[in-house]
């Protein structure tokens, strides 16, 4: 065969692949960068505030192991075409699939509503930029739209335009980007950090180590992108295009992580080194607030429309998980591509945590803080149960045929176990006991 007869035969299949990778990818992109919300936003702020540019290198080392714990849960849903809370009923019964489901469900209404609660805390920048005097309507009125489009949004659009509108969500992280740009930071020490580990003996740094995993790898994740691999139709044959999706996004997800951090670091964090009254990083919107006078108020609204963005994307994306691993595992019609009368107990599910997660933050005096200290106390028990769910799943040869793991990645899955699980295991018992982490 002459070259000109081997291009044509190759162009066919690059076109092919190219086809392919666009009508699979989305679940590992979207599912990862939803992880980024307001909570993670916090920790990554205030590690960046804490500590300067000394825990860019923690990024690494957890990238992968974010990359290793999707890929399984992909995998799964395209090998067996089902979702995790299916296979963990078939697999381990009724009794732990509604135990571990009931905590879940307990654990996610607190994270909606925390969600719901950074959309208000973006209030007062937008306010203070469009010269808004009441803050308390604009809170409500935010918080109220928000609710509102994130509803009408998977409710009303198609599978596909729903699709669309995260993808945008995903892309407008970027602000974060442009925001570390912006602030000027020292490049050289930003490099030089990322790349060689520095450690402190300090409780609040390893506290604060724990507190980067637990935000970057959370439970709900793991069901979520599963049941978007089985809704979307990817299947075995054609799983290498849904892995580099899933690679795609971790890689992104964390990026953005990291570029909060550098805006933090290179303002508030310089800013306390040498002011006598330092900021004191409590609130998300804290940020935001502090970084007008200290990087103009270009750079304080980007930061805080990449907050409006990552509350109202997870504010979409958690809930609908939820919805999913519910109507999976007892059995009721699901997906965004159903009708809200082909699936009333999925959209019904998933407007009640809306309007419980919105509610609860416009009522004055609320328990926020309570909330989200018990939403973290149940996600932080159950991680590390998931994480070993999923992987006596994978391995199990009935189920999965030859898609098991191999040895080398059975080790990094497991030693990804232990340490998460450990870790998080010492987070919990720290917030339960404060006494453990004085």
């Amino acid at each position: 065969m002459n070259s000109a007869s081997v291009a044509r035969t190759a162009r066919p299949n690059v076109w092919r692949s190219v086809i392919m990778f666009l009508s699979i990818v989305g679940p590992g992109i979207i599912t990862a960068n939803a992880d980024n919300d307001v909570g993670g936003i916090l920790t990554y702020s205030q590690a960046g505030a804490q500590f300067g540019y000394s825990l860019l290198w923690v990024l690494i080392p957890i990238t992968v192991a974010l990359i290793v714990v999707q890929e399984m849960c992909a995998r799964m849903g395209a090998v067996t075409g089902k979702g995790l809370a299916d296979l963990i009923r078939e697999s381990f019964g009724v009794k732990v699939t509604f135990w571990c489901l009931l905590l879940f469900v307990l654990g996610d209404v607190g994270n909606t509503a925390t969600e719901f609660a950074g959309v208000a805390s973006s209030a007062p920048i937008f306010g203070g930029y469009l010269n808004v005097g009441n803050a308390e309507a604009l809170k409500i009125a935010l918080v109220a739209g928000a609710a509102l489009f994130v509803f009408l949004t998977v409710t009303r659009g198609s599978a596909k335009v729903v699709e669309r509108i995260f993808f945008f969500f995903c892309f407008v992280y970027i602000a974060y980007v442009v925001s570390a740009f912006a602030v000027r930071p020292d490049w050289h020490d930003v490099v030089r950090q990322s790349v060689v580990p520095h450690f402190q003996a300090s409780k609040a740094y390893i506290l604060m180590i724990i507190a980067i995993i637990g935000t970057t790898i959370s439970p709900w994740m793991q069901f979520y992108i599963q049941a978007a691999v089985v809704d979307k139709g990817v299947r075995a044959d054609d799983y290498a295009y849904s892995r580099f999706d899933v690679v795609a996004g971790g890689v992104w997800t964390d990026v953005i992580a990291y570029f909060i951090i550098v805006s933090c670091a290179a303002t508030v964090y310089v800013h306390n080194l040498h002011a006598a009254h330092p900021i004191v990083v409590k609130d998300v919107g804290d940020v935001a607030v502090a970084l007008q006078p200290l990087a103009g108020k270009f750079a304080a609204l980007l930061f805080a429309l990449g907050l409006l963005n990552a509350a109202v994307f997870t504010a979409s994306i958690l809930p609908l998980s939820t919805a999913y691993y519910v109507c999976e595992a007892f059995g009721f019609e699901r997906g965004i591509h159903h009708t809200f009368f082909e699936a009333p107990i999925f959209y019904g599910f998933y407007l009640t945590l809306v309007v419980i997660g919105a509610g609860v933050v416009v009522i004055p005096g609320a328990p926020l803080l309570a909330i989200i200290f018990y939403s973290q106390v149940l996600n932080g028990m159950l991680l590390p149960i998931v994480l070993v769910l999923m992987l006596l799943l994978i391995n199990n040869k009935r189920l999965m045929g030859g898609w098991t793991n191999g040895p080398a990645f059975n080790v990094i899955a497991w030693a990804t176990v232990a340490i998460v699980g450990a870790l998080t295991l010492v987070s919990t018992a720290q917030i339960i006991f404060p006494a453990l982490g004085s």
